[in-house]
């Protein structure tokens, strides 16, 4: 009898071209689908809580597949780690009830992207911090942050997916910014994100805080829903899946 999986991993993007499988590139769904594969000798297919983009990182991605010949979970996850590189790990392996579907089954996402402000980036965070030579000026940030929360119609916020998007209205139940020394942090959690939202919002809330753009711009651009120059994309290095809700 065929066994549904629900599987938690964490994993550093940086060498990998995003998550779904590409002809001829290393991704973190061939990568985990070559491990199921030799561990269980059956094709697997693993399914996603939603892609993420060539150099973002995800602390806890949340996937199903499925076993016609099923494993004990342990002994399952074990054997995934073994095989996969040490940038990518099973955090977590359950058993899960057939309908349970890693995207649809999804109530809500929080994405955190990270920020190093400082005249000079520290060596062991340069690949998952987004640099920023200049002092951010974290109230106008925040002010701004405010004006987009709720929901909205983020056209302007998206990039184009090359594919029909049925509704690009969200709701932005949190969209939050705070400093820890020269790290900023912006936190955003949404029902569900438009893509390359997240590094829009980054990259909006960024111009903002040095300065090039004022917080009361949200709205209005908001209200046009065409996407500009004062909503540049942020690099993906800062960028972190860090949770799924269910």
């Amino acid at each position: 009898m065929t066994q549904r999986y629900k599987m938690t991993v964490a994993y550093d993007g940086t060498h990998y071209a995003g998550w779904q499988v590409q002809p001829g590139e290393r991704t973190i769904q061939s990568e985990l689908e070559r491990a199921a594969h030799q561990i269980s000798g059956e094709i697997v297919r693993i399914h996603c809580s939603g892609r993420t983009d060539s150099g973002v990182h995800a602390r806890a991605q949340v996937t199903h597949f499925d076993l016609d010949a099923p494993l004990e979970t342990r002994r399952l996850a074990r054997g995934l780690n073994a095989l996969l590189d040490s940038d990518i790990r099973v955090t977590s392996l359950t058993g899960a009830a057939p309908d349970f579907d890693a995207r649809r089954s999804a109530t809500g996402k929080q994405y955190r992207y990270f920020l190093w402000d400082g005249a000079v980036l520290p060596p062991h965070v340069r690949l998952y911090r987004t640099h920023v030579l200049k002092r951010l000026e974290l109230e106008a940030m925040q002010d701004a942050a405010g004006r987009l929360m709720g929901r909205n119609d983020f056209s302007a916020f998206a990039a184009n997916p090359n594919r029909e998007v049925p509704s690009t209205t969200r709701t932005l139940s949190q969209l939050q910014v705070s400093r820890k020394g020269h790290e900023v942090t912006i936190v955003a959690e949404s029902e569900g994100f438009l893509y390359k939202m997240v590094r829009s919002l980054a990259g909006f809330l960024i111009r903002v805080g040095e300065g090039e753009v004022s917080p009361e711009a949200a709205g209005a651009i908001l209200d046009s829903r065409e996407r500009t120059a004062r909503v540049p994309t942020a690099p993906p290095q800062g960028l972190f899946l860090w949770k799924v809700f269910y």
